[in-house]
């Protein structure tokens, strides 16, 4: 909006009068992508890549390995931690049954940005030996996967391979929000999940305006 003073008035120009706090919001988001701010910030994620404590299968074995004292992936910059909330990298570990894939999204979905998913195993994205399974859901339905580990089980030292090539990845700005292209098979997978969880909000609105009464 454009404030123009009466005429005879003394002072000479225009006011512009907006919204404080999104013009602060938009200053900030430019200013973080600018080069020099972009490329610390891609450096700082790129070395505090915290893996969720997610064990879905059998290929957890080879998760604790790579942690353990003897890769001590730690010294890559890659640390476990227990909260979604307080991690950005999924790493599935081997085969996903529905109810693990459930978990799994959830979980996706309470990390902040930005975030990212290392499937690991044969199972995790092609069903391995369990394919023909009804209970078997391929990783790449419900989450973005960023890069696959192929082996069964795939050893240690090559989930460090790829959470270096993820680093490269993030270091190189090549990463941006996004989700699985087809939702239809996430869909059927999680309304349940999100029923319940609308079901008991609905809950707890009734049973805190019943307390405010």
């Amino acid at each position: 909006m454009t404030v123009v003073p009466p005429p005879g008035d003394w002072r000479n120009g225009m006011i512009l009068v907006g919204n404080l706090r999104e013009a602060a919001r938009r200053a900030a988001k430019w200013l973080v992508e600018r080069t020099p701010i972009r490329s610390l910030r891609d450096w700082a994620v790129s070395f505090s890549l915290w893996p969720v404590h997610l064990t879905t299968s059998c290929c957890g074995a080879e998760f604790a390995a790579l942690y353990a004292p003897k890769y001590d992936a730690e010294r890559l910059g890659s640390l476990p931690f227990t909260h979604p909330r307080n991690t950005n990298l999924i790493l599935i570990e081997g085969t996903l049954t529905r109810k693990m894939a459930r978990v799994a999204r959830t979980t996706w979905e309470q990390m902040p940005w930005p975030k990212f998913v290392i499937a690991m195993g044969a199972c995790a994205f092609t069903g391995g030996i369990f394919y023909n399974s009804y209970n078997v859901v391929m990783v790449q339905d419900i989450l973005p996967v960023d890069y696959y580990v192929p082996g069964c089980p795939p050893p240690p030292d090559a989930v460090a391979r790829a959470i270096i090539k993820l680093q490269e990845k993030v270091k190189r700005g090549q990463w941006r929000p996004r989700d699985v292209e087809n939702k239809e098979k996430l869909r059927e997978l999680m309304e349940p999940v999100y029923r319940e969880a609308g079901e008991w909000l609905r809950w707890a609105e009734r049973r805190s305006a019943q307390l405010e009464a």
